[in-house]
């Protein structure tokens, strides 16, 4: 869909396309990343540009240690992260390391569609389970479809497509029956929660910590949504230091690092982001994005959830055919994404990391298409 938006764009000119197909961050990084940038770029101390451990410099290693410590209330150490090339490069690395042929890897619908290709990358079976009609985890479902080749279940939280957010409440349920079934099969399940959008939400909405939840819990995540830095592909992997086996798993996702050819994650950005971990890109445009959007889309009778955090809203299709329904859109220049590419049809994925009057304009023809 990007792709044919730079097309019609080409075709009908850059004001007559409205984008909202891809959950690209439009908000610049802060000025305390880019102070930390230009630091970095002009130490001159000896192998500052050579290779390191697999895993990381210690020193960022630490650094996001203690970040992760004060977020999830469990305490880690630099022997609990490894740097990633992104979230993406994360998750291969974290898979590779756990699954054997024909493991299944659990992935609530609708999903991130890359982690599809992720499972089957390194032999594993995606199996899908759908979530409740607010997009929520359902247990019942999940209780079902855990087997004995069950290895991991994936959680995405705030969600990508749908910009949900999942309570504590809904974590300690996973973790209950998740914990049950390990149980009983005789064998870890491990959580992994990528969290790449963790620190984008709205109206003081908690989160959980699933790392307290449950003690065989992986995270992966990125900066490139909270800094503004998708194009830079740094991220990381925080390992429970409760998870069984924690030590294997910290060496195995170091050779794994190494074997799928990400060697180590970029120096200047594990330089860079040490000193600045803290910071956010503003909300403030998102905010502002998000409210008319779902304003217009609301009054104009669409089924919606709101999202509480991420970029996106995962509205209802006003037609069963969301692939028709989004060809419709594409002739007035509204470029979003049908939802049965996540894994449920009969919806839309709208990315609202655009300019304003993007969202405005979209908002409008929208309104009109109901």
């Amino acid at each position: 869909m990007f792709e044919e938006a730079e097309r019609l764009k080409k075709e009908r000119g850059e004001d007559a396309v409205l984008d909202l197909s891809l959950g690209n961050p439009i908000e610049e990084p802060p000025v305390a990343f880019l102070d930390s940038l230009k630091a970095a770029s002009v130490e001159s101390l000896p192998g500052t540009h050579r290779y390191m451990n697999n895993a990381g410099y210690p020193e960022t290693r630490a650094k996001v240690a203690e970040l992760v410590s004060r977020e999830q209330g469990v305490p880690l150490t630099e022997a609990n992260i490894l740097m990633s090339c992104g979230a993406a490069g994360g998750l291969n690395v974290v898979l590779k390391s756990l699954l054997d042929p024909g493991d299944e890897v659990i992935i609530f619908a609708p999903f991130f569609a890359e982690y599809i290709f992720y499972a089957d990358n390194h032999n594993g079976v995606a199996k899908i389970v759908e979530s409740d009609e607010n997009f929520q985890p359902d247990a019942d479902r999940l209780e079902e479809a855990v087997t004995e080749k069950t290895k991991a279940v994936i959680i995405n939280n705030p969600n990508n497509p749908t910009g949900v957010v999942y309570p504590p409440t809904a974590i300690r349920q996973l973790a209950d029956i998740l914990s049950q079934k390990a149980l009983r099969f005789g064998h870890p399940i491990y959580l992994i929660s990528d969290e790449v959008y963790r620190h984008i939400v709205y109206d003081d909405v908690a989160l959980p910590s699933v790392l307290r939840e449950y003690a065989d819990s992986i995270i992966v995540t990125s900066c490139s949504k909270d800094l503004g830095l998708a194009g830079e592909r740094i991220g990381y992997i925080a390992i429970s230091p409760n998870l069984e086996g924690a030590g294997e798993l910290f060496a195995a996702c170091t050779t794994t690092t190494r074997t799928l050819g990400f060697v180590n994650a970029p120096a200047m950005m594990q330089r860079s982001i040490r000193a600045c971990l803290d910071a956010r890109v503003d909300l403030g445009l998102y905010r502002r994005n998000r409210e008319v959007l779902c304003d217009a889309l609301v009054q104009a009778g669409f089924r919606v959830v709101k999202p509480s955090g991420a970029f996106y809203i995962f509205p209802q299709s006003p037609e069963p055919d969301d692939v028709a329904y989004c060809s419709l859109l594409r002739e007035k220049g509204v470029i979003v994404v049908p939802g049965s590419g996540f894994g449920r049809g009969g919806h839309i994925r709208l990315s609202y990391s655009v300019e304003h009057q993007t969202a405005v304009k979209a908002a409008a023809i929208l309104a009109e298409l109901r």
